[in-house]
């Protein structure tokens, strides 16, 4: 594998540019989407989550290219937009119709679950602005090359969305390498965006034909089979085991299958409850396995996002030229970290994610 050439910082505007949709959260709190009567909101999405992690927590310099309906809804995701601080100037505002028979804005209503009752989602988003994106709809030579960029992320929720959506982000990716620059996908699959367009089948070809122009892919420990095809030998159906080695098998395939890719990465998660989870990661870089601590028994307030979160950390480890070591430590711990707060989105600091790759405890700090 060969090594990822990143450009250094201070050589670009943008360290990290996402594409993807970014949707409300419609949150029910401690209750249940069909009986509760009110909502706390959040902005989230798989890939604009991992842009919003490195400004927020780590304090790059991000930009998300998405679209919106031009209504009070879209203008309410990006006034959330605004908290998180990523750059907006690449966001679309298509007009709205009036009702939504053509173009509107998605939706998402998630409870997190506690115990035996799973974190469950219901998902409102078809005829999204973003998901009418064309090739051509977006200048990438700007994006790339004019403002520069050190790192492009997209991922299998975006190209889940319409059938035009996997050309754009195969338009992305070839401007991305044209112009130097690392792009990283998240296989994200989701089985409800995929199941009236063809199911796991159709993901797979998708995915398949994405995963050949990136550098870095990540996923979890469900993503590679789900969305690639390939599967995990020497791990049960209900993924009690987090056994490294077994993951390395399985990435040693997939590396095998697609020559370009640089790392791979992977979370690795066993729900014992909705509200305890053994979690860990692993990177495959230049030959080795690197593997972050595994936390048994870590106590989850909102799982939604973690995988975004161990992105997010894991590519900040690489763009501030830490060890692979390092990063997939970082990821790890900032996904964790995410985990323990409401919405999708980190809520950490780099000071507190640093504390707990230390082992810090959870004694109260005054």
């Amino acid at each position: 594998m060969e090594p990822l050439r990143i450009k250094p910082a201070g050589s670009a505007k943008w360290d990290l540019v996402s594409l993807g949709e970014i949707m409300l959260r419609l949150d029910p709190g401690d209750g249940r989407i069909a009986t509760t009567r009110s909502f706390q909101v959040w902005e989230g999405g798989g890939e604009y989550n991992v842009a919003r992690g490195l400004h927020r927590c780590f304090g790059l310099k991000t930009a998300v290219v998405t679209a919106l309906a031009d209504n009070p809804i879209g203008r309410l995701v990006q006034d959330l937009i605004y908290q998180g601080g990523v750059d907006q100037s690449h966001v679309k505002w298509v007009p709205y119709d009036g009702v939504g028979r053509t173009v509107r804005n998605g939706m998402n209503f998630t409870e997190r679950g506690f115990g035996l009752r799973a974190p469950l989602g219901c998902s409102d988003r078809g005829h999204t602005a973003v998901s009418q994106l064309q090739p051509g709809s977006v200048d990438w030579k700007l994006i790339f090359r004019g403002e520069g960029t050190r790192w492009f992320h997209t991922g299998g929720i975006f190209c889940a969305l319409s059938e035009t959506t996997p050309l754009v982000a195969k338009e992305a990716l070839k401007a991305a390498r044209d112009n130097g620059t690392v792009a990283s996908y998240d296989l994200n699959y989701r089985e409800s965006l995929w199941k009236a367009i063809g199911g796991r089948k159709r993901a797979i070809e998708v995915n398949r034909e994405v995963v050949s122009q990136v550098d870095v892919l990540f996923g979890n420990e469900e993503d590679f089979t789900a969305a690639l095809g390939f599967e995990v030998e020497g791990v049960d159906e209900n993924l009690s085991q987090l056994d490294p080695e077994s993951f390395r098998r399985m990435i040693e395939r997939v590396i095998a299958a697609y020559p370009n890719l640089k790392l791979v990465a992977t979370t690795l998660r066993n729900a014992r409850s909705a509200t305890c989870n053994d979690w860990g990661a692993v990177c495959y870089y230049q030959g080795q396995l690197y593997s972050a601590t595994v936390r048994n028994d870590l106590e989850i307030y909102d799982r939604v996002g973690g995988g975004d979160s161990f992105a997010s950390g894991l590519i900040y480890g690489f763009l501030a030229d830490k060890s692979p070591e390092w990063a997939v430590e970082c990821g790890a711990a900032h996904g964790a970290l995410a985990m323990t707060t409401p919405g999708d989105t980190t809520m950490a600091t780099l000071a507190e994610v640093e504390k707990v790759m230390k082992g810090a405890s959870a004694r109260v700090a005054r």
